[in-house]
């Protein structure tokens, strides 16, 4: 796990988030500049909008019981990965998915969009199931897009960006002027003007600007939720804040509701309103991120912030590797790795023998600090330096 929560910036008490507003790195964006015989562009709004409160906003998507395993190898068992999730995301919220590599966030956020289909479970967007038919989907992901990691995976070479961004107005058949829709994309991604871009290839452009460029695509259709894989994993430093006030600012623009997934807790503290832990196929611990971040109550979420550099006391070092989903052990899945239940502080609160043999149920979808320990649920509630749990 990578990424330090940075210092709070002034205005702000020690340990509590900084408001969507003080994220911005940088001044009001100018207006796109308009191509003769456009109409005028709509600009950016001054200044960013703060998140919804939590537990204040309506679902725009919902899920219930997911569950996705995948064939075993010659006949074995079926892997589990995703083993049972709950989780809304509100209008207009943010919500970061974090977790190792393998434990299921991808495949999540896929079932999601529709790309992988769930064994069992019930997603439903907008208060109705989410269909399985072609027109359905097609339908759906008009309103839910992708951003996925790698920008120069994800766009064709041959394509310029003018035909990447118009690729899904021509797919759902835009009844409007075209020109005019990927100029608007482009803009809003920060790429302006945008006429300057559209005849450009990607690999005549920045990391920044072709992941700018996957941004466009996924909002020239207008939607209501973008699903970003690792949105900045690929890219440099310098960039990756830029992108970051860049999502806050179509939030703040749009009223854009999203998952990020990332294994960066420095990057969940600085855009998410809330953010989901998830281990082994399962959400461990869910909550508003400066709960979760500043106050953990799961082990597991414990030993990956204890491994930051500015983390107070040693790192928790895990033992083993994750097991192997075809093969989730009974009771709690993290028993077989945690550190309360090998140092003995499991056995002294009495519920050793409940981690290795009871499994502590999955997690509510809402927004409220929750954590699937038997530990954790001994333990009196901590204030975290942001306010009381809520």
């Amino acid at each position: 796990m990578t990424g330090t929560p940075p210092e709070p910036p002034p205005g702000t008490t020690p340990g509590s988030k900084p408001s969507a507003a003080q994220h911005q790195t940088q001044g009001p964006a100018q207006g796109p500049t308009q191509d003769p015989g456009q109409g005028p562009t709509q600009g950016p709004t001054q200044g960013l909008a703060p998140g919804p409160s939590h537990g204040a906003a309506s679902s725009l998507l919902s899920v219930e019981g997911l569950h996705v395993a995948f064939p075993g190898r010659r006949g074995g068992p079926d892997a589990r990965a995703v083993d049972g999730v709950d989780l809304d995301i509100g209008r207009g919220e943010i919500v970061a998915l974090v977790g190792e590599s393998g434990c299921g966030k991808t495949t999540l956020a896929r079932s999601l969009l529709g790309l992988v289909r769930p064994t069992r479970g019930r997603v439903t967007f907008d208060g109705a199931p989410l269909g399985r038919s072609s027109r359905a989907l097609k339908a759906y992901r008009r309103r839910a897009q992708l951003v996925l990691q790698d920008p120069s995976g994800s766009l064709n070479p041959r394509h310029t960006v003018y035909d990447i961004v118009a690729e899904g107005l021509r797919i759902h058949a835009h009844p409007g002027d075209e020109r005019t829709a990927v100029a608007e994309a482009l803009s809003r991604a920060g790429l302006r003007p945008p006429e300057r871009f559209f005849l450009r290839y990607p690999h005549e452009l920045s990391g920044g600007q072709r992941q700018r460029v996957v941004i466009a695509g996924a909002l020239v259709l207008g939607p209501e939720l973008l699903v970003a894989d690792e949105p900045v994993a690929s890219l440099d430093a310098s960039v990756r804040g830029e992108i970051l006030a860049l999502l806050l600012r179509l939030r703040a623009e749009l009223g854009l509701s999203a998952l990020v997934v990332t294994h960066d807790l420095g990057l969940a503290w600085n855009i998410a309103d809330r953010v989901a832990v998830m281990y082994l196929g399962r959400i461990v611990e869910t909550g508003a991120v400066e709960q979760v971040l500043t106050a953990p109550r799961h082990p597991y979420t414990r030993a990956l912030l204890s491994v930051l550099p500015e983390a107070p006391g040693d790192p928790v070092v895990l033992t083993g590797e994750p097991p192997d989903p075809s093969y989730i052990p009974t009771g709690c899945r993290f028993h077989v790795r945690c550190q309360v239940l090998a140092d003995g502080t499991a056995e002294r609160a009495g519920v050793a023998d409940a981690c290795r043999s009871r499994d502590p149920g999955v997690l509510g979808g809402g927004g409220s600090s929750q954590a699937a320990c038997h530990w954790a649920r001994t333990q009196p509630r901590e204030v975290s330096p942001a306010g009381p749990v809520p």
